[in-house]
């Protein structure tokens, strides 16, 4: 990581505003409070990874506000921040939820109005996510921002090790080696905060939990044509064979579902007269099939009709 800035060599009297400074000069939108009268201290280094920006900081007692009024100055750039604590003690508040990290807890923060403390000498890892891949599998970010994923996780401590090893690696990648793995650290955190949060539902729902996390992730992903049953059972922190339990426990296989929603959402767009102009090709590849002739044998094969019979079909209801 390359570091960016130090209090080092700085007169005491002047350190705590230079780190305001540099925080306010990287586009955070904070209102900084000084907890404690010791001498501050503080360093911040930078890294990136594929499409994943993460910083270091060590930092003193300090409070960190994001209010209503200021939020607005720096927008909504579509990312959440995932903070893994290496030491000390913090403390954040967003949504209703009061949470504390110690020693290798995870907590996502999301870009709403929140209260950040950090107890001296602390230690932190933040990472800056798409918000669109939590949401995909876990839902909306309110369900689970502030709220502390332990480092007794073992799926936590998988994702800082390899996060670790990420960051000393990651600049002897190729671009698309580093955005694969990049991809893996998010999905990573996504498991490590689905196990957290199953430990909030209760016993008789946590199959329902996972089976509609899993179908969430399944709509996210629908083009994507690599997507299978180790993926998605990887992608909400379960084993594979325990989700197709959950799945046939509910009447279903995890590949006909696949195959239903693709199926589903092709028919939806032949259908739809927005999409008049698309050629059938580029809709089934749009839906996650590989070639043509394959989509066209499962979709005569779910609706007794081709392709382009249903698409004309739908043109001469609407006419």
């Amino acid at each position: 990581m390359k570091t960016v800035f130090s209090t080092e060599g700085l007169h005491p009297r002047n350190a705590f505003k230079a780190w305001k400074d540099k925080i306010s000069e990287l586009g955070a939108t904070v209102e900084q409070q000084r907890l404690d009268d010791s001498v501050f201290e503080a360093k911040m280094a930078v890294a990136r990874v594929g499409s994943i920006a993460m910083n270091r900081s060590t930092m003193g007692a300090v409070r960190n506000e994001a209010t209503t009024c200021l939020i607005p100055r720096h927008g909504d750039d579509g990312l959440v921040m995932a903070t893994f604590t290496y030491a000390g003690r913090a403390t954040s508040c967003q949504d209703d939820r009061s949470s504390v990290q110690r020693k290798g807890d995870l907590v996502v923060i999301d870009h709403r109005p929140t209260v950040l403390t950090t107890s001296r000498s602390s230690d932190c890892l933040v990472l800056q996510i798409p918000r669109a891949r939590l949401e995909s599998v876990l839902g909306p970010t309110r369900l689970y921002t502030s709220l502390t994923v332990g480092s007794e996780f073992a799926s936590t401590s998988l994702a800082l090790t390899f996060l670790n090893e990420l960051i000393q690696v990651g600049h002897q990648m190729t671009p698309d080696a580093a955005d694969r793995m990049a991809s893996i650290g998010v999905d990573l955190i996504v498991a490590s905060i689905a196990e957290r949060i199953a430990r909030e539902v209760p016993q008789p729902l946590y199959g329902t939990v996972v089976v509609q996390r899993a179908k969430a992730y399944i709509e996210a992903h629908l083009s994507d044509p690599t997507i299978d049953p180790p993926q998605l059972a990887a992608a909400v922190g379960v084993s594979l064979r325990r989700l197709q339990q959950l799945f046939h426990e509910r009447g279903q296989h995890i590949y006909d579902w696949i195959w239903k929603r693709r199926l589903e959402v092709a028919a939806a767009r032949l259908a739809d007269p927005g999409c008049a102009h698309l050629p059938i090709g580029m809709l089934a590849y749009a839906s996650g099939f590989t070639t043509r002739a394959h989509f066209s044998r499962r979709f005569k094969d779910q609706f007794g009709v081709s392709p382009s019979d249903f698409r004309l079909a739908k043109r001469l209801d609407g006419a």
